[in-house]
């Protein structure tokens, strides 16, 4: 069967997203219609379709009379997300650790293993993926799958920011170890371990945002 082409809707919804997410379109950066409709070969009434979709995901502000520009998050929105994130990923996991298969344990492992290669050679957008999927295969683990849409809904709101922490020294090898401390937990099934691990994993990058904030926007 043929695969449906996207609608200009989607395409033009993809498109900005992706540069939101990798950093391309900056905080508070100005969203002009005519160069978007342009770039993408949309319309206008598209580009003001999507950009309406991506102000639902509080990653645009649409203001009248002024148009629409990226969202920039102050740091105490910032430490409010992530703390939110602390209790939903915690309960996650006390959870998940009990359930997770050998299958997805294995995969964890493997993963951390590129992170370490990826870190190695300073390949960030790498790593990142990697530490992506770490967390995406906990998340299809989860019996809570309202919780996983709500972090995941938060963390699509950061991850710009978050990804950008990866340039503060000492924090990709802080973050592995944190990694390896909640599959330690995972493969022990030991859920109060696991939660203590991601809160702390949370936590320390919370710390990181907080101590490097003027650096990371």
């Amino acid at each position: 069967m043929e695969q449906k082409a996207a609608l200009p809707v989607d395409k033009a919804y993809e498109y900005i997203k992706t540069r939101i997410m990798d950093g391309r379109f900056h905080p508070s950066q100005k969203l002009i219609e005519n160069d978007l409709a342009q770039s993408i070969g949309a319309s206008r009434n598209t580009i003001k379709k999507a950009l309406l979709k991506l102000e639902q995901e509080n990653l645009v502000i649409l203001e009248p009379n002024k148009g629409a520009k990226i969202k920039a998050f102050e740091l105490q929105e910032i430490k409010n997300y992530l703390e939110i994130r602390e209790v939903l990923e915690g309960a996650i996991l006390r959870r998940t650790a009990k359930t997770i298969s050998t299958s997805d344990i294995k995969a964890l492992e493997d993963l951390i293993e590129q992170m370490k290669e990826f870190a190695a050679s300073n390949n960030l957008n790498g790593y990142s993926q990697c530490n992506q999927q770490f967390h995406e295969i906990i998340y299809r683990a989860s019996e809570n799958q309202e919780a996983v849409a709500l972090v995941k809904q938060i963390k699509t709101q950061l991850q710009r920011l978050q990804l950008r922490t990866n340039l503060v020294p000492g924090r990709i090898e802080q973050s592995i170890q944190e990694h390896q401390q909640i599959l330690a937990a995972l493969k022990a099934n030991d859920g109060s371990a696991a939660q203590k691990a991601v809160i702390a994993h949370i936590t320390h990058l919370r710390e990181t945002i907080d101590a490097n904030y003027q650096q990371l926007i």
